[in-house]
Protein backbone atom coordinates (compact mmCIF):
# COMPACT_ATOMS: atom_id res chain seq x y z
CA UNK A 1 0.00 0.00 0.00
CA UNK A 2 1.28 3.39 -0.87
CA UNK A 3 1.59 6.65 1.19
CA UNK A 4 -0.79 8.25 -0.13
CA UNK A 5 -3.23 5.15 0.15
CA UNK A 6 -2.52 4.95 4.11
CA UNK A 7 -3.04 8.74 4.57
CA UNK A 8 -6.22 8.45 2.38
CA UNK A 9 -7.41 5.46 4.71
CA UNK A 10 -6.38 7.72 8.05
CA UNK A 11 -8.44 10.61 6.98
CA UNK A 12 -11.07 8.57 6.37
CA UNK A 13 -11.12 7.04 9.86
CA UNK A 14 -10.62 10.19 11.59
CA UNK A 15 -13.57 12.18 9.66
CA UNK A 16 -15.46 8.58 10.33
CA UNK A 17 -15.15 7.00 13.06
CA UNK A 18 -13.94 9.46 16.06
CA UNK A 19 -16.74 12.08 15.81
CA UNK A 20 -19.02 8.61 16.29
CA UNK A 21 -16.53 7.70 19.42
CA UNK A 22 -16.85 11.49 20.78
CA UNK A 23 -20.41 12.03 20.17
CA UNK A 24 -20.95 8.22 22.31
CA UNK A 25 -18.50 9.52 24.59
CA UNK A 26 -19.93 13.09 24.87
CA UNK A 27 -23.64 11.66 25.97
CA UNK A 28 -22.94 8.61 27.81
CA UNK A 29 -24.10 8.73 31.07
CA UNK A 30 -25.00 12.09 31.71
CA UNK A 31 -27.85 11.36 34.13
CA UNK A 32 -25.68 8.93 36.13
CA UNK A 33 -27.42 8.74 39.71
CA UNK A 34 -24.27 7.73 41.37
CA UNK A 35 -22.19 11.05 39.91
CA UNK A 36 -21.83 14.03 41.49
CA UNK A 37 -21.70 16.38 38.10
CA UNK A 38 -18.45 19.10 37.81
CA UNK A 39 -16.51 17.12 40.54
CA UNK A 40 -13.91 15.13 38.88
CA UNK A 41 -11.48 14.10 41.88
CA UNK A 42 -7.58 14.17 40.76
CA UNK A 43 -6.32 10.11 40.04
CA UNK A 44 -5.34 9.77 43.45
CA UNK A 45 -6.53 6.59 45.85
CA UNK A 46 -6.68 7.85 49.21
CA UNK A 47 -4.30 6.54 51.81
CA UNK A 48 -7.26 6.45 54.20
CA UNK A 49 -9.31 3.21 52.95
CA UNK A 50 -12.45 4.59 54.70
CA UNK A 51 -12.46 7.77 52.70
CA UNK A 52 -15.31 7.39 50.34
CA UNK A 53 -14.51 7.35 45.92
CA UNK A 54 -16.22 9.78 43.71
CA UNK A 55 -17.11 7.99 40.15
CA UNK A 56 -15.53 9.36 37.40
CA UNK A 57 -18.20 12.08 35.65
CA UNK A 58 -18.80 12.69 32.06
CA UNK A 59 -16.95 15.69 31.92
CA UNK A 60 -14.31 13.73 33.80
CA UNK A 61 -14.53 10.45 31.04
CA UNK A 62 -13.80 13.50 28.17
CA UNK A 63 -11.41 15.06 29.68
CA UNK A 64 -8.93 11.86 30.25
CA UNK A 65 -9.96 10.67 27.00
CA UNK A 66 -8.37 14.34 25.90
CA UNK A 67 -5.29 14.01 28.31
CA UNK A 68 -4.71 10.19 27.44
CA UNK A 69 -4.77 10.80 23.25
CA UNK A 70 -3.13 13.67 22.95
CA UNK A 71 -1.70 14.65 26.52
CA UNK A 72 2.33 15.47 26.49
CA UNK A 73 2.89 11.78 27.66
CA UNK A 74 1.14 10.46 24.77
CA UNK A 75 2.48 13.46 22.08
CA UNK A 76 6.35 13.61 23.58
CA UNK A 77 7.06 10.67 25.13
CA UNK A 78 5.32 7.16 24.32
CA UNK A 79 4.49 7.89 20.56
CA UNK A 80 8.32 8.98 19.99
CA UNK A 81 9.62 6.00 21.12
CA UNK A 82 6.93 3.96 19.61
CA UNK A 83 7.56 5.06 16.38
CA UNK A 84 11.66 5.42 17.26
CA UNK A 85 11.70 1.70 18.16
CA UNK A 86 9.91 0.70 14.96
CA UNK A 87 11.50 2.76 12.41
CA UNK A 88 15.12 1.69 13.86
CA UNK A 89 14.28 -1.76 13.35
CA UNK A 90 12.33 -0.69 10.23
CA UNK A 91 8.92 -2.42 11.00
CA UNK A 92 6.25 -2.32 9.04
CA UNK A 93 8.78 -2.59 6.38
CA UNK A 94 6.69 -0.57 3.77
CA UNK A 95 7.55 2.69 5.75
CA UNK A 96 11.34 2.15 5.53
CA UNK A 97 13.76 3.30 8.33
CA UNK A 98 14.11 7.06 7.45
CA UNK A 99 11.67 10.36 9.07
CA UNK A 100 8.80 10.17 6.87
CA UNK A 101 8.33 6.36 7.38
CA UNK A 102 8.79 7.82 11.52
CA UNK A 103 6.15 9.89 10.72
CA UNK A 104 3.80 7.48 9.35
CA UNK A 105 4.29 4.87 12.08
CA UNK A 106 3.42 7.90 14.18
CA UNK A 107 0.09 8.36 12.89
CA UNK A 108 -0.99 5.18 12.70
CA UNK A 109 -0.15 4.57 16.23
CA UNK A 110 -1.90 7.45 17.23
CA UNK A 111 -4.87 6.86 15.07
CA UNK A 112 -5.04 3.60 17.21
CA UNK A 113 -4.74 4.99 20.75
CA UNK A 114 -7.45 7.59 19.69
CA UNK A 115 -9.71 4.44 18.87
CA UNK A 116 -8.86 2.54 21.97
CA UNK A 117 -9.39 5.45 24.40
CA UNK A 118 -12.76 6.57 22.64
CA UNK A 119 -14.11 2.78 23.24
CA UNK A 120 -12.87 2.66 26.95
CA UNK A 121 -14.18 5.68 27.97
CA UNK A 122 -17.73 5.34 26.41
CA UNK A 123 -18.00 1.80 26.49
CA UNK A 124 -17.22 1.84 30.24
CA UNK A 125 -19.98 4.43 31.01
CA UNK A 126 -22.38 1.87 30.52
CA UNK A 127 -21.19 0.08 33.39
CA UNK A 128 -19.04 2.51 35.52
CA UNK A 129 -15.98 1.33 33.78
CA UNK A 130 -13.14 4.42 35.30
CA UNK A 131 -10.68 4.39 32.92
CA UNK A 132 -8.50 6.71 35.17
CA UNK A 133 -5.15 5.34 37.21
CA UNK A 134 -5.80 5.72 41.28
CA UNK A 135 -1.78 6.12 42.97
CA UNK A 136 -1.13 4.53 46.05
CA UNK A 137 1.70 7.22 47.55
CA UNK A 138 2.81 6.28 50.77
CA UNK A 139 2.58 2.68 50.47
CA UNK A 140 5.40 0.24 50.39
CA UNK A 141 7.40 -0.50 47.35
CA UNK A 142 5.96 -3.86 46.52
CA UNK A 143 2.05 -2.49 47.27
CA UNK A 144 2.41 0.25 44.67
CA UNK A 145 4.00 -2.12 41.74
CA UNK A 146 1.28 -4.44 42.56
CA UNK A 147 -1.42 -1.54 42.02
CA UNK A 148 0.34 -1.22 38.84
CA UNK A 149 -0.12 -4.32 37.98
CA UNK A 150 -3.59 -4.72 39.07
CA UNK A 151 -4.78 -1.58 37.38
CA UNK A 152 -3.66 -2.73 34.11
CA UNK A 153 -6.17 -5.27 34.07
CA UNK A 154 -8.83 -4.19 36.41
CA UNK A 155 -10.78 -1.00 37.44
CA UNK A 156 -12.65 1.04 39.94
CA UNK A 157 -16.44 1.34 39.54
CA UNK A 158 -19.24 2.81 41.11
CA UNK A 159 -19.31 0.95 43.92
CA UNK A 160 -15.99 1.56 44.65
CA UNK A 161 -14.35 -1.99 43.95
CA UNK A 162 -12.33 -2.83 41.02
CA UNK A 163 -13.01 -5.20 38.55
CA UNK A 164 -11.74 -6.44 35.70
CA UNK A 165 -11.47 -3.88 32.86
CA UNK A 166 -13.58 -4.91 30.27
CA UNK A 167 -13.79 -1.76 28.45
CA UNK A 168 -10.55 -1.32 28.67
CA UNK A 169 -9.48 -4.93 26.94
CA UNK A 170 -12.52 -3.92 24.64
CA UNK A 171 -10.79 -1.20 23.09
CA UNK A 172 -7.35 -2.53 23.09
CA UNK A 173 -8.60 -6.06 21.42
CA UNK A 174 -11.11 -3.71 18.88
CA UNK A 175 -8.84 -0.88 18.09
CA UNK A 176 -6.05 -3.71 16.90
CA UNK A 177 -8.79 -5.60 14.95
CA UNK A 178 -10.23 -2.33 13.52
CA UNK A 179 -6.76 -0.74 12.31
CA UNK A 180 -6.26 -3.77 10.08
CA UNK A 181 -8.81 -2.62 8.03
CA UNK A 182 -5.92 0.72 7.00
CA UNK A 183 -2.55 -0.98 7.76
CA UNK A 184 0.02 -1.76 5.46
CA UNK A 185 -0.33 -5.39 4.68
CA UNK A 186 2.57 -6.83 6.07
CA UNK A 187 0.64 -5.49 9.57
CA UNK A 188 -2.70 -7.23 9.19
CA UNK A 189 -2.23 -11.03 9.68
CA UNK A 190 -2.78 -12.23 13.00
CA UNK A 191 0.78 -12.51 14.64
CA UNK A 192 0.84 -8.98 14.01
CA UNK A 193 -2.51 -8.01 15.05
CA UNK A 194 -1.47 -10.03 18.42
CA UNK A 195 1.40 -8.49 19.34
CA UNK A 196 0.31 -5.09 19.05
CA UNK A 197 -2.17 -6.21 21.79
CA UNK A 198 0.24 -7.45 24.02
CA UNK A 199 1.77 -4.53 23.38
CA UNK A 200 -1.12 -2.62 24.30
CA UNK A 201 -1.09 -4.65 27.82
CA UNK A 202 2.60 -3.71 28.21
CA UNK A 203 2.20 -0.11 27.17
CA UNK A 204 -0.38 0.17 29.91
CA UNK A 205 1.42 -1.31 32.62
CA UNK A 206 4.15 1.37 31.47
CA UNK A 207 1.87 3.94 31.54
CA UNK A 208 0.78 3.35 35.20
CA UNK A 209 4.27 2.95 36.60
CA UNK A 210 5.09 6.47 35.26
CA UNK A 211 2.00 7.81 37.14
CA UNK A 212 2.60 5.58 39.77
CA UNK A 213 6.40 6.72 39.96
CA UNK A 214 7.47 9.87 38.13
CA UNK A 215 5.59 12.36 40.87
CA UNK A 216 7.74 11.16 43.45
CA UNK A 217 11.19 11.12 41.02
CA UNK A 218 10.21 15.15 40.68
CA UNK A 219 9.73 15.49 43.87
CA UNK A 220 13.23 14.02 44.49
CA UNK A 221 14.93 15.82 41.94
CA UNK A 222 13.43 18.69 43.36
CA UNK A 223 14.27 18.39 46.91
CA UNK A 224 18.14 17.71 45.55
CA UNK A 225 18.15 20.69 43.56
CA UNK A 226 16.73 22.88 46.55
CA UNK A 227 19.34 21.28 49.32
CA UNK A 228 22.16 22.44 46.74
CA UNK A 229 24.27 25.59 47.85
Amino acid sequence: MRPVAVFGAISQYVRNVIPVCLMSLLTSYTAAQDVTRGHDPAPILPKQTHTQYVPITPEGRLKWFVRSTVGLQSLLVAGPISAGWSTAVNTPSEYGPHWEGFGQRYGMRLTGVSTGNAMEASVGALWGEDPRYFRTEGQPFKKRVVNVIDQTFRAYRRDGQLHFAYARMAGNVGNNILSDTWRVPSATDWQSTVERILAGIGGKAAGNATYEFFPDVMRLLRGKHNSQP
